[in-house]
């Protein structure tokens, strides 16, 4: 990474939205999805400056290999390759997302209820095998594997709660199946806080890290070093933690409960992270692509458009800086 101008600027957009319940009617048995809000947003992010799309595919695709995971309306395979070539005619690198938390796995159906079983093991193998084919080899795969914990589950029939080795063996399956087909492995970093120093010391350091945080306020331990999580005692900014390691890293921000946050994220790790480790920044809505959440979605884009300049030209007035006094 040479400077803020490479960097990745990464909106997540959901075309399956079975990830936080598992049964319905919470749990959408239909596609929920507005093409055309897809179309305004994705030419919106073109248009600011944004270089990058990360799509939450789920069950919201017809999958060759697993077509009873598709709810009703689910894409065929043709239409996910079709919107593919688009997205990169726009100038947006397409980045599949399937999660597979156990928190967020409603989207796999049965086998959600089978995890860390054979078929299980199975089944996520050609799913990310059948999906690297279909994004032609993606430079990143996002694998999720957050908030996999009992407090995230309270509001599913079904919990299931990864942990010890086990946790390790099945994120090294999934991450060992995407280095096959050619990508890059990504995560959420979240089990960096219940594990501390063992995350550091055992995640892979080829796999991607995004630690997010949802505020716009940084409070400091008692370094000042800023650490701690408003209001969530156990759990801390995991930006300097994974810079301190050496991980790659894509900070992501989100206006799920603040505007403010993703401007403020960008300009803390640019501050206090070394950028040749960051690969960029990824904002996440947390919405549906529909017209309910369209101002939503659209405040999300501005946020990163508004960032991104800031960025540049602060990144450019160091530079000019360093080179006058060189």
């Amino acid at each position: 990474m040479t400077g803020v101008e490479d960097m990745i600027w990464s909106n997540l957009l959901h075309l399956s939205v079975n990830m936080w319940e598992d049964t319905p009617p919470k749990f959408a048995e239909e596609l929920r999805f507005d093409e055309a809000l897809w179309n305004e947003l994705t030419e919106k992010m073109a248009e600011v400056g944004f270089n990058q799309v990360v799509i939450d595919l789920g069950d919201a695709i017809r999958y060759r290999s697993h077509p009873e995971i598709a709810v009703q309306g689910a894409w065929k395979v043709e239409r996910l390759e079709q919107e593919l070539a688009r997205l990169r005619h726009l100038g947006l690198e397409p980045i599949p997302k399937l999660n597979f938390s156990a928190t967020h796995d409603a989207w796999l159906g049965l086998y959600s209820r089978q995890v860390s079983t054979p078929i299980y093991y199975q089944v996520c193998t050609d799913l990310i095998n059948e999906v690297s084919d279909i994004f032609d080899t993606p430079r990143f795969f996002h694998l999720g594997m957050d908030e996999e914990n009992a407090t995230q589950q309270h509001r599913v029939q079904y919990a299931v709660m990864r942990r010890g080795d086990l946790w390790w063996h099945d994120l090294e399956l999934l991450a060992d199946a995407v280095r096959g087909t050619g990508s890059t492995p990504w995560i959420w970093a979240d089990h960096a806080w219940p594990l501390g120093a063992e995350y550091y010391e055992r995640m892979p350091h080829d796999i991607i890290q995004s630690a997010w945080y949802y505020g716009h306020t940084f409070p400091g331990d008692e370094s000042g070093r800023p650490r701690v999580l408003t209001g969530s005692p156990d759990r801390w900014m995991s930006f300097l933690d994974l810079d301190d390691y050496g991980f790659l890293q894509i900070p992501t921000g989100s206006n799920h409960a603040d505007p403010r946050d993703f401007g403020a994220i960008v300009d803390l790790c640019l501050e206090r992270v070394d950028h040749s480790r960051i690969l960029g920044f990824l904002q996440t809505p947390w919405r549906f692509t529909i017209p309910e959440s369209r101002d939503h979605h659209l405040e999300a884009i501005e946020n990163v458009r508004v960032a991104r300049i800031q960025a540049l030209e602060r990144f450019s007035e160091v530079a000019t800086h360093e080179g006058v006094k060189q």
